[in-house]
């Protein structure tokens, strides 16, 4: 869910190929014959699903970036090098299909036009899996998406190394969790919507309780966006009374940024709740598996509240606003939005002092008794 590195969540920059230009696309830049094609629904990029004429019939994601992202040839070169290098270290990310020049993507004009604006393309290897989204959650996935986003946000800040790292440090990108504030001058994309209140509240709180602690919180690299739509699970057992899940794939690297651990478990606890018929129970199995790769402070676990709240009234604000631009999919990008009001209204009704509470216990019986 990504767009530019500034303050603008959206600007009219998404490509709109058909099916027809993308098979050309493939068989151009990366030399392969497209034998079935279909397009995935996206953000504010174009993701096709692809299958080329080859031995063993492999699948790929053809992932046309938007025009203002595609100016960045060093962020999506650092965010498609992250990738490469997880796959490496074992976690279930894709990696690129290279292009018939060698390279891992390609700057293709979108038309025929002169003046045609330019994406970047890219083609990822098709990983296999159920998103999240589509299961029941129980606690033994719930331990293992905390204990992943752990996992990698460490082993990227410790050990990934590239000239492009650099590109992170996008300053008011506006899915990085420190920029909630700016969320101030996209309100109005709420329209009338009776619950404007508490999401001003939760800026407001945000801009006084959050910010003034950043420089205290452990640094890190995020993925900024394990959402329920972004992780893939395979069933790994054959009960149906408790079945047992892996995971099976990592998508979407667009939101990389510089930012805090602790605001990888907010995010993922966040998404999480997003399907959970008991969403407030959600954050205690998250965070267990979080703390057991990388405890958090005192003072981050204080901030989780705030974040996790932060990150609903993000995910709202920019659906709204972005849905304004493309109402032809804004039943994709309102997707949250469908639970997200109930779930920000229930935590707050029920409080950050009990939500904490709920949450803390859960996560601390672990330590008594963690999964196998």
């Amino acid at each position: 869910m990504s767009s530019g590195n500034e303050s603008k969540p959206q600007t009219l920059t998404k490509p709109t190929l058909g099916k027809r230009e993308a098979a050309e696309l493939v068989d151009r830049v990366f030399g392969l014959k497209v034998s079935w094609i279909r397009s995935l629904p996206s953000y504010d990029d174009q993701n096709f699903h692809v299958r080329v004429s080859a031995e063993g019939a492999l699948e790929y994601v053809l992932k046309i970036t938007n025009s203002e992202d595609s100016q960045q040839p060093e962020l999506i070169e650092a965010q498609t090098r992250a990738m490469m290098f997880l796959s490496a270290e074992g976690f279930p990310s894709p990696t690129p299909y290279l292009t018939k020049d060698g390279n891992i993507m390609s700057l293709e004009s979108g038309g025929t036009r002169a003046g045609s604006k330019k994406y970047m393309v890219r083609l990822l290897t098709y990983l296999p899996g159920t998103p999240v989204a589509k299961i029941t959650t129980n606690a033994q996935i719930l331990y293992e998406i905390g204990r992943l986003a752990a996992s990698l946000d460490k082993v990227l800040s410790e050990k990934f190394q590239h000239p492009s790292v650099k590109s992170l440090h996008r300053g008011q990108f506006i899915w990085n969790l420190a920029n909630v504030p700016l969320l101030d001058q996209y309100i109005y994309a709420l329209g009338q919507n009776k619950y404007c209140a508490v999401v001003e509240q939760v800026i407001e709180q945000f801009k006084g309780k959050v910010i003034p602690k950043l420089s205290s919180f452990q640094a890190c690299i995020n993925h900024g966006d394990l959402n329920d739509h972004n992780i893939l699970v395979d069933s790994c057992s054959a009960s149906l009374e408790n079945p047992q899940y892996r995971v099976s794939g990592i998508l979407d690297f667009s939101d990389m940024s510089c930012g805090y651990y602790v605001f990888e478990v907010a995010i993922a606890i966040m998404y999480m709740m997003i399907e959970s018929p008991d969403p407030l129970s959600v954050g205690g199995h998250v965070l267990a598996g979080f703390e057991s790769v990388l405890p958090l402070t005192a003072e981050e676990r204080g901030a989780l509240f705030l974040l996790v709240s932060g990150r609903f009234a993000q995910s709202l604000i920019i659906a709204a606003h972005t849905a304004l631009l493309y109402p032809e999919n804004k039943e994709y990008l309102t997707i949250t939005a469908k639970t997200g009001w109930k779930h920000l209204m229930t935590m707050f009704e029920v409080g950050q002092e009990a939500v904490e509470k709920t949450w803390f216990e859960t996560a601390q019986a672990y330590t008594h008794h963690a999964p196998a």
